[in-house]
């Protein structure tokens, strides 16, 4: 019997604290007190895009698809979770791997034509299944999509932004995982300005964050 897929643990969890990005006023009666300087207006205008469709990946592994086929159906679908966007996307594992616990391999998916190597471990059967074997898997580097983070930005300030302004994003870059991306955005909210100041976006294995 074929050992599959039953879960995965993603290792290398990123803190996700949100940070505000507040800026004090200065007193309107205070003596020769000067205005802030503004900051700069961001170039890109990002606005509401469609849900993400509700549909999985294709296409699927066959019935008597190997350990390895399994496992790239799996990466290739976290791959999408990381970019939290629509697009090509293909996996590549050994084709002789093991699915004994302890194994560690490197594996790879290609997202849009940009290319994410992933560290691999096989773990444990699992507790309901001899046939089905857990494992963890962290990508070396992160993916950010304009569509993903809008999709975040219009998530976490759902009803209460008119749209973001961000750096020109480009449709899908590679980025540094966890840590502040060249990218920045101001979420502008309905019936203000633009603030001119931006937070950065960050690439992460479950997609965008903004902090």
């Amino acid at each position: 019997m074929k050992s599959k897929i039953v879960s995965v643990l993603i290792a290398g969890a990123v803190s996700l604290a949100a940070a505000g990005c507040g800026g004090g006023k200065s007193g309107a009666d205070g003596a020769g007190a000067k205005p802030k300087p503004a900051g700069t207006v961001l170039p890109q205008r990002l606005d509401e895009p469609p849900a993400m469709p509700d549909e999985k990946i294709q296409p699927s592994p066959a019935a008597d698809a190997s350990f390895s086929e399994n496992l790239e159906y799996e990466l290739r679908r976290k791959t999408r979770d990381m970019a939290r966007a629509t697009g090509s996307i293909t996996a590549e594992c050994p084709e002789d791997l093991a699915s004994k616990s302890g194994t560690q391999t490197t594996c790879k998916t290609t997202f849009e034509g940009l290319q994410v190597e992933w560290d691999v471990r096989i773990g444990d059967k699992s507790a309901w299944s001899s046939s089905m074997v857990t494992y963890t898997a962290t990508p070396r580097q992160g993916i950010l999509t304009r569509d993903g983070v809008a999709r975040l930005l219009y998530g976490n300030y759902r009803g209460s932004i008119d749209y973001a302004l961000c750096n020109n994003i480009p449709k899908a870059v590679l980025a540094p995982l966890g840590s502040p991306s060249e990218y920045r955005c101001d979420v502008v909210r309905k019936g203000e300005k633009p603030s001119g100041f931006a937070q950065p976006v960050r690439a992460t294995d479950s997609g965008p964050r903004y902090y």
